[in-house]
């Protein structure tokens, strides 16, 4: 299998591990639709408002972001191609230390944020191939560099469905992923990729909304649910 172009993008030796985790996370924050600002970021990562526009200003010079009109972070070719790489090894590792070493969710997130900085490039690309080139993270985030699914679904966040809606779980997304008490409330209540769910309320005046799958039952607050994608199944 001819690799592709992103395989031989490596991240240049001179950037910090801490402006790797940056990029990452503006990266991983642009998944979901929503413009990526300071503050967002800066909860994201659980860093100061202060720190993280320090930062900013630092990977601004630098050349890895630009900052917009409204101050939304755009990632710079060079600093998407940074991102991009960073994703790809976590992504890969997450999935190697769920489905080869069992550990859930909560854990190999932790453990693939440790382990991704060291990963070099020819065990990347051997842990690829012996995992059989996966096209998605656990979580079903996409992973850079590998084919997309050839199915096609329109996605859309889980607090956006109406009472009655029959959904599959496409999702979790990485901002789900950095609140460790929703990634293990998530994987107890089964809530992964593949998982069809039907929306028995929503109650925006509580601003919780309620589905049932497999005689379970999970009730989430709203903006948990926003970071969950789902999509309505042909047969539904």
């Amino acid at each position: 299998m001819q690799k592709s172009q992103l395989l031989r993008t490596r991240p240049n030796g001179a950037t910090t591990a801490s402006v790797q985790d940056y990029l990452a996370a503006i990266y991983d924050l642009g998944g979901s639709g929503k413009s990526v600002i300071g503050a967002r970021l800066a909860k994201h990562m659980g860093i100061s408002a202060p720190a993280v526009t320090e930062s900013i200003q630092r990977m601004s010079r630098g050349g890895y972001v630009k900052v917009g009109r409204s101050k939304e972070l755009v990632l710079t070719t060079k600093g998407r191609h940074i991102a991009e790489v960073m994703a790809r090894r976590h992504r890969l590792l997450e999935r190697w230390l769920t489905d080869t070493l069992g550990l859930n969710w909560t854990d190999a997130h932790e453990e693939a944020h440790r382990l991704e900085h060291a990963l070099s490039p020819r065990v990347e690309d051997r842990l690829a191939e012996m995992l059989g080139m996966p096209s998605t993270c656990p979580h079903g985030n996409p992973i850079p560099g590998m084919a997309r699914p050839r199915v096609r679904v329109v996605p859309f966040p889980l607090a956006q469905a109406r009472e009655g809606d029959a959904v599959v779980v496409e999702r979790i997304t990485e901002e789900a992923e950095a609140d460790k008490n929703l990634l293990e409330y998530l994987w107890r209540y089964n809530v992964r990729p593949g998982r069809r769910l039907k929306i028995s309320e929503v109650a925006p005046w509580a601003g919780t909304i309620t589905a049932a799958g497999d005689g379970q039952s999970i009730t989430l607050g709203l903006p948990a649910a926003a970071k969950i994608w789902v999509y309505r199944p042909k047969d539904a």
